[in-house]
């Protein structure tokens, strides 16, 4: 394998550690499942009686610009208040904190889904977060 294949085979689980170590570094308590078979990427435990189950997804500079803020998922998770979704986008640098819940009424359904939480400038190279989505933007404040 070249470099730049594991780099890309490897880019979702550092990914992954980077918003734990996020999460560390605002005080969480983060603990990080041997498995990842119920798209339970890490669990915050928030206080004695509450526990969030969170699904990171992370999409890399390597990618198409204007696609570096679109996330996926295959089988959804049944939405709870426990349930979280923390996205990155390599491109800008930016986190979105999205309740489970929320996530469903954006992109409702029974199967597969997909989101697009920042948008290609026109006639420039770059993408900006969508205002649409501002109030999940880096607001890791969501989780407590």
């Amino acid at each position: 394998m070249s470099k730049s294949e594991i780099s890309k085979a490897s880019f979702g689980k550092r990914q992954e550690y980077k918003a734990v170590a996020e999460l560390l570094g605002l005080g969480y308590d983060v603990y990080i499942p041997l498995v990842d078979d119920k798209q339970i990427d890490c669990v915050l435990r928030i206080n004695e009686n509450r526990y969030l189950d969170i699904q990171i997804k992370a999409r890399s500079k390597q990618v198409d610009i204007s696609t570096g803020a679109v996330f996926a998922g295959g089988k959804r998770v049944d939405p709870r208040d426990t349930y979280f979704y923390i996205f990155y986008s390599e491109h800008i640098d930016t986190y979105w904190i999205m309740p489970s819940l929320k996530l469903e009424e954006y992109v409702p359904g029974n199967d597969k889904w997909a989101i697009q939480l920042a948008g290609k400038v026109k006639g420039k190279d770059e993408i900006h977060p969508k205002e649409k989505y501002s109030e999940y933007e880096n607001n890791f404040e969501l989780l407590k």
